[in-house]
């Protein structure tokens, strides 16, 4: 019974990313780095499968999923073919497939984000616009120790080297609006795998982010 207990789907879904996530982190570090990181993209599609596995599935939910894709993706593409919301920057080869220059990952992430980070606040706050913030809050913390690791990564990089303040209100100004849809929206998810998929995130590029600096790079 204790057996058939911990074989949850939820527990599965946990142990799959921890796999993926330390494998790769240990690969990019220790083993073949290029190798490892060519494999993000199957790392973000299985995450984001396995987050929509564990999320209550509605109409609602498909509606959100689309609409934070393309949101993600069209505030990225005027990003990158035109400068605005985020500043200058491109994309490199390691997240894959591109549309208009912006990897489709890329819209995967922002879905991914909204989703985990929308589920955090859920569970820590009951009012609409305390949830948006705290979801917003939390996206902007994972961009600052991501954007340092992204151009070692081939992930993007910005013409002036380094993102500005410019990229991290661009940020809040596109998660914001979608923070409050998602919670008017009333999604659920009980359990908690969005935590351990933001703490991976957030260890993952904190880890890595240590290391660069240690190497001076």
């Amino acid at each position: 019974m204790l057996q058939r207990n911990l074989l949850t789907k939820q527990n599965i879904s946990i142990a799959l990313i921890w796999l993926f996530h330390v494998s790769g982190l240990i690969g990019i570090i220790y083993s073949n780095a290029s190798w490892f990181i060519k494999g993000t993209p199957v790392n973000l599609l299985l995450s984001f499968s396995l987050l929509l596995l564990n999320t209550e599935w509605s109409k609602k939910m498909l509606f959100l999923v689309v609409l934070c894709f393309a949101t993600g993706m069209l505030a990225e593409i005027l990003g990158v073919q035109y400068g605005f919301i985020f500043g200058e920057y491109s994309y490199g080869k390691a997240l894959g497939i591109k549309f208009m220059n912006v990897p489709l990952m890329i819209g995967i992430n922002w879905c991914i984000l909204i989703f985990i980070t929308g589920f955090i606040a859920q569970f820590f706050l009951n009012k609409l616009w305390s949830r948006a913030l705290l979801g917003t809050a939390l996206m902007l913390t994972l961009d600052l120790v991501m954007e340092p690791v992204a151009p070692v990564l081939d992930f993007w990089t910005f013409t002036t080297g380094l993102a500005s303040f410019h990229n991290y209100f661009g940020w809040a100004l596109v998660a914001f609006p979608l923070q409050l849809i998602f919670h008017k929206a009333k999604v659920k998810m009980e359990g908690p795998f969005p935590f351990h998929l933001y703490i991976l995130q957030f260890l993952f590029f904190i880890i890595l982010l240590l290391k660069i600096n240690s190497l001076g790079i």
